[in-house]
């Protein structure tokens, strides 16, 4: 084991996976550099121009030859430099590399990793904080991974550019510094699909993923102290998502609370809460819940990006609320 950073266990997974298989290159804006976290220090220097690409400032030509150069054979690390830049590559994303292999009857794969630092960070305003994860959930085709720990970062990181289908890689930029123990061995995988199991508890099952696990887990220590144990699952993946440890969570504490720093309105948080009802609101004992985002900009002013943030306190009235019902 050793202790890394988030991102430093994202560098070590891509040279890993580029050291194990010549087709694994990486291309995007200021990768030479190290790029804009440092998610690439170094690499430059031992893959050379050819694996580590500089390209122009256009999110569309990055993606466009990304989706070519995986139907060619390679397997691309595209780099988004923010979430929402990705924006301006949508048609290349849900309309190109999507739909490939259904379109052309699995003759055609499209293997490549878009990595999109998301999230809300230090006063980034409206256009450098979102979380878009949910749209992407709902395009066929895609696998939508949001990993937290550094361990996790690394292993599924690694299962993304082994994955033979588009990968849509969320990171969350507040994570990047964040520390922790990170298996040393070249082969160390984390499937995606699979949720973990972050915290024990026996009241209420809290569902979340990314940055928010870490939130929820300070939550969960101030409900603690009140007496009421909180189950937290770490999704991990959204697409495909661990529908069946939640549902074995929930048969223990019959309550659930689906929390994300995305917007609230149309959030993935409802598609968790859709399914459970469906499938297990007999099992329940008081309401589903969410907590997302307020539908509205994120500010660049610090006290109004404050006011759209999820925060332990914010989490524990709501589940509050919840164990009263």
């Amino acid at each position: 084991m050793s202790v890394l950073s988030y991102q430093e266990a994202g560098c070590q997974a891509v040279a890993e996976e580029m050291r194990r298989d010549g087709r694994v290159w990486a291309l995007g804006e200021d990768l030479g550099r190290g790029g804009v976290f440092g998610q690439y220090k170094g690499l430059l220097e031992e893959f050379g121009p050819e694996r580590i690409a500089d390209t122009p400032i256009s999110e569309a030509t990055i993606m466009g030859a990304s989706v070519g150069a995986a139907l060619a054979g390679t397997r691309p690390v595209v780099e988004m430099r923010f979430a929402d830049f990705a924006l301006c590559a949508m048609d290349e994303m849900v309309n190109q590399a999507a739909k490939a292999r259904f379109m052309f009857g699995g003759q055609a794969r499209v293997p490549l990793v878009i990595r999109q630092p998301s999230g809300m960070w230090r006063s980034s305003a409206a256009q450098h904080s979102q979380s878009l994860e949910a749209w992407y959930t709902h395009i066929p085709g895609l696998v939508v991974a949001a990993p937290y720990t550094p361990a996790d970062n690394k292993g599924m990181l690694k299962s993304a550019i082994r994955c033979d289908d588009p990968v849509i890689y969320i990171e969350h930029k507040d994570n990047w510094a964040l520390e922790g123990e990170v298996p040393d061995e070249d082969d160390y995988l984390v499937p995606l699909g699979a949720a973990r199991l972050a915290r024990e508890g026996k009241d209420l099952t809290l569902v979340t993923w990314s940055k928010m696990v870490g939130v929820a887990a300070q939550a969960a220590e101030l409900a603690a102290a009140q007496g009421i144990g909180i189950e937290i699952i770490d999704l991990r993946t959204l697409w495909p998502w661990d529908q069946d440890m939640v549902f074995a969570s929930l048969e223990k504490t019959k309550r659930l609370l689906v929390v994300h720093e995305a917007v609230q309105v149309g959030g993935f948080g409802a598609e968790i809460a859709a399914t459970v009802a469906e499938h297990m609101a007999h099992e329940l004992i008081a309401p589903i819940r969410r907590l997302g985002a307020p539908r509205a900009p994120i500010s660049y002013a610090k006290p109004l990006e404050d006011l759209l943030r999820i925060t332990p306190e914010k989490i524990l009235s709501t589940v509050v609320s919840q164990i009263g019902t």
